[in-house]
Parts: structure tokens; sequence; C-alpha cells
């Protein structure tokens, strides 16, 4: 009778060493080229820091210390101020894979209620703004109801919303601009994101100093608080969120009220980056916040981005204006370059997307 045979374990450890002996091998044959997408697939906003660094050291060279100046650097924050405002409004509804179309009109009729409800009504300036923000939230309230509960389109949703607060916005104003001076007289709150600081040679407006912080907030709870991982989910898979549980309806909602209030604060801003309250002003906001979305890798599918790469991307923009404006260029090469970028990062955006499947 033959002995039972003790090789079965060794031969076992055998086979496990040899199999991860395969694995790593395996994981050994990814090119750096998949590497490299993979690491952009995990670090949505990398795309947009390397090409602002890019373009910052190129203008650099080229026109060196007129450039590089501090005053012409805080300067490129002055440009984009309201733009990461309103971006940061506009990042999160494309977050969940909508589209808002309204933003600068909200953002306008806030500026309008604030300015016209001091001016010509005598209400105390703290009250106005006040005022601005809730019709900001009602906007986005109404946005995010007939998405989420009526099931329409956002983008047709929003298109529409945009024509009726522009239309309220002249009916309120008359299509008058109430002057600089006029605001100083009764409301000084109103211009209060206007006034600056001075450190050496940089100038920092309190608008910019808003949009950072406004930014960094964003940042931290769409990354580190449970609301901010729905959001995420919502823009992913919105079958698959509510299936775990999430309140798909009472998060868009909340995101879009959220936006609205977030174009009153760009409306406030934006009285002390002008000075006067006009119907006629960010007339561009809505193209100039999807471009620093889109600029800054956030993907118009929903559920990936991050709102620092907004920010990179409207400071892209900051700088390809400024430092082709210093070169003497004509303003028509600006937005050729920028339209380019668009296209270029959604191509991008194509291909790190499929490092995750």
């Amino acid at each position: 009778m033959s002995k039972p045979t003790t090789a079965a374990p060794q031969d076992y450890e055998t086979v496990l060493k040899d199999s991860s002996k395969e694995v790593a091998a395996f994981e050994e044959q990814k090119s750096a080229l998949q590497k490299f997408r993979n690491f952009l697939h995990a670090s949505p906003s990398a795309v947009s820091l390397i090409v602002l660094v890019m373009s910052i050291a190129i203008f650099g060279v080229l026109l060196g210390s007129k450039f590089f100046s501090l005053f012409s650097l805080t300067l490129i924050l002055q440009q984009v101020a309201i733009t990461g405002i309103i971006g940061a409004a506009q990042s999160m509804v494309i977050m969940t894979a909508g589209i808002d179309l309204s933003v600068g009109a909200i953002m306008v009729l806030s500026s309008v209620i604030m300015g016209q409800s001091v001016v010509h009504y005598g209400v105390p300036p703290a009250v106005a703004v006040a005022l601005g923000f809730l019709v900001g939230a009602l906007c986005g309230f109404i946005n995010g109801f007939l998405i989420s509960r009526v099931k329409l389109p956002p983008f047709i949703v929003t298109l529409g919303m945009w024509q009726i607060v522009l239309a309220t916005t002249y009916l309120i104003s008359a299509n008058e601009t109430i002057r600089s001076q006029d605001i100083d007289t009764v409301a000084p709150l109103l211009h209060f994101f206007g006034q600056n600081i001075r450190l050496g040679g940089a100038v920092l407006t309190y608008g910019v100093i808003a949009s950072v912080i406004l930014v960094a907030v964003l940042w931290y709870i769409l990354n580190h608080t449970a609301w901010g991982r729905y959001v995420y989910a919502l823009g992913d898979d919105p079958a698959a969120a509510e299936l775990s549980g999430v309140n798909v309806k009472k998060i868009l909602i909340q995101v879009y009220v959220i936006s609205g209030i977030i174009c009153a604060l760009a409306g406030w801003a934006i009285i002390g980056r002008v000075g006067s309250v006009s119907p006629n002003v960010g007339q561009f906001a809505n193209i100039e916040s999807i471009t620093a979305v889109v600029i800054g890798g956030i993907s118009l599918f929903g559920g990936r981005g991050s709102i620092l790469g907004m920010m990179f991307g409207a400071l892209i923009v900051g700088v390809f204006q400024l430092g082709l404006r210093l070169l003497g260029t004509d303003v028509q090469w600006t937005y050729l370059l920028i339209g380019v970028l668009i296209i270029a990062a959604v191509a991008v955006d194509q291909w790190i997307r499929k490092a995750g499947r």
C-alpha cells in the first residue's frame, strides 16, 4: 500500500507563486501611455492643470516680465472671477449629466433685482441682496422641479428658462442701467466684491477671493461628503444610484437650487466688477461657463470631473486672452484657439473615459 503524497500543498503554493508572477508580468506589459491615461482617469483635473502650466510657460517665454509681473497674473484672476463663480454652478449641473443654459440670465436678473430694489424702491441693501439670492434659488428650483419631477430634458428646460428670465430682466429694468454713482450714494454694499486688497504688486478683489473660496468649499463637499458622492453617482448612472438608495429627484432639485444661489452670488459680484447694474452685462456668461467646464475636464456625460479643473479651465482662457492681447494679436485668434481647446478637451475626455472600462 503506497503512502499518501505530501507534495500537494507545495504544488499549490508553487501554482500561486507562478500565477502571481503572471499577473505581475501582465501589469508590467502596460505601456507608458496606458499608465498615463489611467493616471488622468484617476485625476480629472490633471489635464487642465498641465495645459495651464504649459500656457503660462509659453507666454512667459514670449513676453518675459511683461507677462510674469504680479499685476498681470492677478489681472487674469480678476478677469476670470465671474466665470469661476458661474462655472462652479455649471459644473455641479453638468456632473449630474445635465446642462444649464440659464445661469447667465439668472445672474443678471439677480443683479437687477438687487439694484432696482435699493435705488428705486428704497429697500435696505442687505434685504435687496437677500431678494436677489431668493430669486436665484427660485429659478433654480423651477429648473430642478421640471427636470426631476416632470422629466423634461435639461437642455429644453434651461433654454426656456433663459428666455423667460431674460425677458423678465428687461421688463423689470425697462432696459435702464443704474449708474455706479447712484449705487454708491444709497448702497455701497452692492460694490463690496469690487473692493480690493494690495499685496505688493498684486491686486486681489474680493470677487476673486470669493470665487476661490467658493470653488474650495464645493470641492470639499463634492469629494468628502455623502451628498457629493450622490451627485457623482447620479451623473454616472441615475438608475443604479436610485437602486442603491439615493433620492435622485431630491438631489437634482438641490443641485439646481444651489446653482441658482451661486448665480445670484455672481450677480452681486458682477455689480462690484462692472460698477453699474445693467441688464446687458454677462451676455456670454453661459458660453464662458460651459467653456471653462469642458476645458477643465469635467465630462459632459456626467459622473466624472473635478471642480478644480473648471477653475483651471477658466484660468486657461484668461491666460490666452491676456497673453494674446499683450502680443498685439487680433482678438479672433483668442476665439479660434479656445475653440480648438474645447474640441481637443472633449476628444481627450473620450480617450480618458476608455481607461475606466
